[in-house]
């Protein structure tokens, strides 16, 4: 009993019930052009007085529901009202327009359904309350005896005067049963009209996996700028005050790579987090890319009492602009490893060969620059730059050395 009770009168089904009315409502302006039809072919001014004159209005109005649903917002919308009021998952309808003629069809399928079952049931709503009104109070009320209401001559008995109330409260149970019933079909059904085609599908893991991506590119650069500043600024830090007190121009100095370091980071990282925010970073600092920022990035890390010997055989100026922001990064993240891992040396070279930019790191052979436990991104980060760009890496130990050696294309889509 309370199953059925919860059925007919529950939350649920009051929110589909709602969801009819509002198919009704959208059924309105059909049913007034379809009046426009029967009118002049009945022969009356005035179609509402006759029932059959109605649903005959109803029934023009329908196909020209069906023909209108085939504009692209439809989908999103009742997509949207049938997720919001007739209990379905997130996942279980489509979010865009109908991308094939089959999905646009099942969508003027749904849309023929949801005016057809709103309209009835809007129509019941408006009508059977107040009947079933009369009824309930019709053997309280003596005046309605007397009106003319076009009762029929049955309820001049006494035994079926004392029934209008128990009839009266049938017709509000029947109608609260089709309202549940045609609510609990149509949520039935707008998985399988409304739901996501394979076409669908393929679009959304496509725009999840460019968000992924982007994610991932938001956090390597999190990592490259802050984790390559940090590393510097502790190891800048750390050289000052063990001088401090011997060395004061090396402090200066140190304290001046320490400020240069901490505000090109604070620039980058407001770019990054105008991306997270907006979409884009208008009016941010531009990424450093390797002509522009190779000098200072070597400054910064040399002030840490760090030997950089760099030897650049080509000319940065030249390179592509992405492969040249990318390498910046990855001599960032090299030079980031050998401050965290190798000793006070390390050997970069830069040089161009068949077509292909050649970064070669150095350094004596340390504490591996193995991934930090919960996350470390270093070597990951450089191998994941490279593959988009289409070149290659390779990273290990040969002969007491660190050695980590890059290859990236100069040309060819990347």
């Amino acid at each position: 009993m309370t199953e059925t009770l919860r059925f007919l009168f529950g939350r649920r089904a009051r929110r589909r019930w709602i969801h009819l009315i509002l198919g009704g409502a959208l059924a309105m302006p059909y049913v007034l052009v379809g009046s426009v039809v029967i009118g002049p072919l009945a022969g009356v001014d005035d179609v509402f007085t006759s029932l059959p004159l109605q649903l005959g209005s109803f029934a023009v109005g329908l196909p020209l529901a069906c023909v209108t649903s085939l504009f692209p917002l439809t989908r999103p919308l009742e997509s949207a009202a049938a997720r919001a009021l007739c209990g379905l998952g997130p996942d279980a309808l489509a979010h865009g327009p109908a991308r094939t003629r089959a999905a646009r069809a099942r969508t003027a399928a749904w849309f023929t359904l949801h005016l057809g079952f709103g309209g009835i049931i809007s129509g019941m709503s408006l009508a059977v309350p107040p009947f079933a009104a009369v009824l309930i109070a019709l053997p309280l009320v003596s005046w309605l005896r007397d009106a003319r209401l076009g009762l029929p001559e049955v309820l001049d008995h006494t035994w079926a005067l004392a029934l209008t109330p128990i009839a009266g409260l049938a017709t509000l149970l029947a109608l609260a049963a089709c309202a549940a019933g045609s609510g609990a079909l149509l949520a039935r059904w707008a998985p399988a009209l409304l739901g996501p085609t394979p076409e669908d599908r393929l679009a959304a893991a496509e725009s999840r996996a460019a968000d992924l991506a982007v994610r991932n590119r938001l956090a390597r650069e999190l990592h490259d700028s802050v984790g390559h500043a940090l590393s510097a600024v502790t190891l800048q830090a750390s050289a000052a005050r063990r001088v401090l007190d011997s060395d004061p121009e090396f402090v200066r100095e140190a304290l001046a790579a320490i400020e240069d370091t901490t505000r090109r980071t604070v620039g980058e990282l407001d770019a990054v987090l105008g991306v997270l925010r907006d979409g884009d970073a208008p009016g941010t600092a531009p990424a450093p890319t390797l002509a522009d920022d190779l000098d200072g990035l070597l400054r910064r890390t040399r002030a840490g009492g760090q030997r950089v010997t760099a030897a650049v055989a080509t000319d940065p100026a030249a390179l592509p602009a992405l492969v040249s922001r990318e390498a910046y990064r990855i001599v960032q993240e090299g030079l980031s490893n050998a401050l965290k891992h190798a000793g006070e040396r390390v050997t970069l070279r830069i040089e161009t060969a068949d077509e292909h930019l050649e970064i070669t790191l150095e350094n004596p052979l340390g504490e591996a620059p193995a991934e930090r436990p919960g996350g470390g991104h270093g070597l990951r980060g450089i191998a994941d730059r490279v593959r988009l760009l289409g070149g290659t890496s390779q990273a290990g130990a040969a002969g007491g050395t660190w050695r980590l050696r890059v290859r990236l294309p100069l040309k060819g889509p990347a």
